[in-house]
């Protein structure tokens, strides 16, 4: 009988000119490159030397952040490519397709390669503590119904599963203003927010920000690294302005920033 757990094959031998089968017991799980890796690091962190107990108190990489990408690539396929090939050095969690394909590219509690060289507030090692979810879309185009909505069913999993906060779903632009626009103005970040995806201002309560308002300060508060202050100002204009992506804070961006700011 198999052990547990095994897999078993049958195996044809040869004894004396007669052909008979014997099972062979593989006590390995059959897994993917991937999970395969992960495996072979929970062996490696066991010392067989040292006497061994199981503590019932600890936790696995719980993520609390969600990041969104769009591809800048062509199809699906590529981006899966993409992230299996050895020399690009990249990964996500989720890639999701124009037509609502969701395709899981790493485990939840896995730590991907998707954030880069990337700060929101204090935290200057987002892949830690994030997952990231991939949209099919080359940055030139709208975001296809069917993409958002299957967009909704992961985002409301991964809330409800890790008790994520509205306020930690963003984009990389965000995380990385200097270096990324992703997702870009076409994405529906107020679609997001109204799910509880995210945060927005309310045009109902936009008022004059008084003079005693700092922006810079509003910006750092809400996460955005400002030590390249005109690539936050750009990144947070992509997101809550949409229509101007000039460097420079108009008097109605900073009533949009300062009801973010009071609100946050």
């Amino acid at each position: 009988m198999a052990k547990k757990g095994s897999i078993e094959q049958i195996v044809p031998i040869k004894i004396d000119t007669i052909i008979q089968k014997v099972i062979v017991h593989d006590t390995v799980p059959k897994l993917s490159p991937g999970e395969h890796k992960v495996w072979t690091l929970g062996k490696a962190g066991i010392h067989a030397n040292i006497r061994q107990e199981t503590a019932i108190h600890y936790d696995v990489r719980k993520p609390n952040y969600v990041i969104i990408h769009h591809t800048a690539q062509n199809s699906l396929d590529q981006t899966i490519r993409t992230f299996q090939v050895e020399h690009t050095k990249v990964s996500s969690h989720y890639v999701i397709s124009r037509n609502g394909v969701i395709v899981q590219m790493l485990n939840d509690y896995v730590r991907g390669w998707h954030a880069g060289l990337s700060k929101w507030g204090t935290i200057t090692d987002m892949n830690s503590i994030s997952i990231g979810i991939e949209l099919d879309n080359n940055g030139k185009e709208a975001f296809p119904d069917a993409q958002i909505e299957a967009l909704m069913v992961v985002l409301d999993t991964l809330k409800a599963n890790y008790g994520i906060p509205a306020a930690n779903f963003i984009g990389h632009a965000d995380i990385a203003p200097a270096r990324k626009n992703d997702p870009s103005v076409f994405f529906p970040w107020k679609k997001l927010a109204d799910r509880g995806f995210g945060i927005w201002y309310n045009p109902a309560e936009l008022v004059t920000a008084p003079e005693t308002f700092n922006p810079i300060d509003a910006l750092r508060i809400i996460g955005y690294d400002t030590r390249n202050l005109k690539a936050a100002i750009i990144a947070f204009k992509r997101k809550f302005v949409v229509n101007d992506v000039s460097p420079e804070l108009t008097i109605y961006d900073k009533s949009i920033l300062y009801n973010l700011y009071q609100n946050y």
